[in-house]
């Protein structure tokens, strides 16, 4: 009897081993499923619904855990928060689009000290990082706003320029661009006012429209950087029919835009894809997770071809909106 314990004792021991050594090998063999988090301005708007559309396709796609948080409103202070719950948990990859990006310096100092991989999108001068995502040339799209702006309002005149808030960083940098090209290149229009942070809102960019058609009468355009702006600006401008007398440009989602394109209150859209840009950052997020070389990256699949400036990773991507168009892109 004592012999027989022993002996299933024994094989109890062996048969723990072997299972052991099996679920070892597999670990070893198996590849990690990364955990990549994209973290927003702010979320429940279209711009970041369509990237998070692109998260998730890209995160079947390539075998990753991706996925979008953001606050409510475009606030620096809660944007730092979840990057620190995100050091937290452990996440392997963080994107962030800052609302502001030397708030965010701190927690991404302490994410790298975790070894965790920082990505920006839209954030070119941040200082803590692995990669900065632009889906534009900025330059290029900055002044190329400017040049669709004398298409519709002529080169003399009045015109405002709208940002989604004054520490968005490419809102700001396509506003430079566009207001160093607009005085270099079209000297007759003139800037009413200093740029107006309201591009995140259709409601404030609205108010903000209104205001400035009754201060300055000889306003003849509007320059939107962000999502929003256009929309709020063009349902003013169709409130006070003046669609014949202001233009109105910039950055919108095509669907979200089509209607005041085709009835005049928006004449002209600018964009690349948010879609896109939800593909792109789980594809370089896995590559550089996996070990490879971003200088050895020429193409991101689905998404483009690269260039790699430094720290800064630049698809050209920009396209037009136009009415005959803006129901074309599926989003």
């Amino acid at each position: 009897m004592k012999k027989k314990v022993v002996f299933i004792f024994v094989i109890f021991i062996v048969c723990a081993l072997m299972a052991s050594l099996l679920f070892a090998a597999e670990k070893k063999g198996a590849k990690k499923v990364w955990e990549v988090v994209y973290v927003a301005k702010l979320v429940g708007i279209p711009w970041f619904n369509v990237t998070e559309d692109g998260i998730k396709e890209a995160s079947k796609q390539y075998n990753v855990n991706g996925y979008l948080v953001g606050p409510p409103n475009p606030d620096p202070a809660q944007q730092a928060r979840m990057v620190e719950d995100l050091i937290a948990k452990g996440v392997d990859a963080i994107c962030v689009a800052p609302n502001d990006a030397e708030s965010l310096e701190p927690v991404f100092k302490k994410a790298k000290e975790k070894g965790i991989l920082i990505l920006t999108h839209e954030s070119p001068n941040q200082k803590t990082l692995d990669y900065d995502i632009e889906m534009v040339d900025n330059k290029k799209f900055g002044e190329h706003h400017i040049d669709m702006l004398v298409k519709f309002m002529g080169d003399k005149g009045g015109y405002a320029v709208f940002v989604g808030g004054l520490t968005v960083p490419t809102h700001n940098q396509w506003a430079d661009f566009a207001i160093a090209y607009q005085k270099q290149k079209y000297p007759g229009l003139k800037l009413v006012t200093d740029r107006i942070p309201c591009a995140e809102s259709v409601e404030l960019a609205h108010d903000k429209t209104l205001e400035l058609i009754k201060a300055y009468p000889d306003l003849k355009g509007i320059c939107a950087f962000g999502s929003l702006g256009p929309i709020g600006a063009a349902q003013a401008v169709r409130e006070k029919g003046m669609e014949k007398k202001i233009a109105v440009v910039g950055t919108a989602i095509p669907s979200h835009a089509s209607p005041y394109l085709k009835d005049g209150s928006m004449k002209h859209g600018i964009l690349y894809s948010p879609f896109a840009t939800g593909k792109a950052v789980v594809y370089l997020a896995k590559y550089l997770l996996d070990g490879n070389k971003m200088q050895n990256l020429k193409q991101i699949p689905d998404v483009g071809a690269l260039t790699l400036n430094g720290k800064i990773i630049v698809v050209d991507g920009m396209v037009d909106i136009t009415a005959e168009n803006a129901d074309s892109f599926g989003f």
